[in-house]
C-alpha cells in the first residue's frame, strides 16, 4: 500500500485513495474465498457420486487450501500493479489542477513568512481576548464590591439623616455642628484618659521604689 497520505485527494473524495484500495483489496479476497469454498463443495459431490473413489475430504481441502494460496500469492502481485496504476492515473489530483473551494487561494497567494505572520497575528489577538476576558471578570467583580459598598454608604446616610431628625426634634440644632462638637469633646476625652494614664503609671513606679 502507499504511504502518501494524498490529503489533496482525500479532501476531494472524501475518502483517501487508499481507503478505497483496501476495501477493493478484501471484497476480492473475500470472494476469491467464497468461490474455493463453492469449487470444493462441488468437487466433494462430484466425488461422492464416484463409486470406489479413494479421494478424502481432507485430501480435497489440502488441495483447495494450496491452491487458495497459489491464487493469493498471484492475485497480490496483480493488485499491486493495479494499485499502482489507479493511485496514479485515476485517485490521482495533478500538481496543476485546484480544486474549486481552493480557487480563493490562487486570487489571493501568499507565502510561507506571510502565513507565518498571520498566525504570529491571530495568536497575539487570541492572546489580548484572553487578557481582556479575564479584565472584564476584574471589573465585574470591582462593579459588584462597589455596589455593595454604595449599599452600606446608603445605609450610613440613612442612619444620619435620622440622627439629624432627632437632634432637630430635641432641639439640639444643626447635626453637623452637634457632631463635630461631641467629635471634639471625643478627643479632650481621649487627652484626659491618656493624661490619667500617664500619671497612674508614673505613681506606680514611685510606689515601687518606695
Amino acid at each position: 500500500m502507499s504511504v502518501d497520505p494524498m490529503i489533496y485527494e482525500a479532501q476531494f473524495f472524501g475518502f483517501t485513495p487508499q481507503t478505497c484500495m483496501l476495501r477493493v483489496y478484501i471484497a476480492f479476497q473475500d470472494y476469491l474465498f467464497e468461490i474455493m469454498l463453492v469449487v470444493e463443495g462441488v468437487m466433494l459431490k462430484k466425488l461422492d457420486s464416484i463409486p470406489g473413489c479413494k479421494i478424502t475430504p481432507s485430501k480435497i481441502r489440502k488441495c483447495t487450501e494450496k491452491f487458495l494460496l497459489f491464487m493469493k500469492e498471484h492475485f497480490d502481485k496483480l493488485f499491486s500493479k493495479m494499485e499502482e496504476v489507479l493511485l496514479q492515473l485515476v485517485l490521482n489530483i495533478p500538481k496543476n489542477v485546484l480544486l474549486p473551494e481552493d480557487k480563493v487561494q490562487e486570487q489571493y497567494p501568499y507565502s510561507e513568512e506571510e502565513f507565518q505572520a498571520l498566525q504570529d497575528e491571530l495568536q497575539q489577538l487570541q492572546q489580548q481576548c484572553r487578557a481582556e476576558a479575564v479584565l472584564e471578570q476584574e471589573l465585574r467583580a470591582e462593579l459588584e464590591e462597589q455596589k455593595v459598598v454604595k449599599a452600606e454608604l446608603e445605609k450610613i446616610l440613612q442612619c444620619f439623616d435620622g440622627l439629624e431628625n432627632i437632634c432637630r426634634e430635641n432641639g439640639a440644632g444643626n447635626f453637623k455642628e452637634s457632631f463635630a462638637l461631641l467629635t471634639q469633646c471625643s478627643k479632650k476625652l481621649q487627652d484626659v484618659l491618656k493624661e490619667v494614664k500617664e500619671k497612674s503609671k508614673t505613681m506606680n513606679q514611685h510606689d515601687q521604689l518606695m
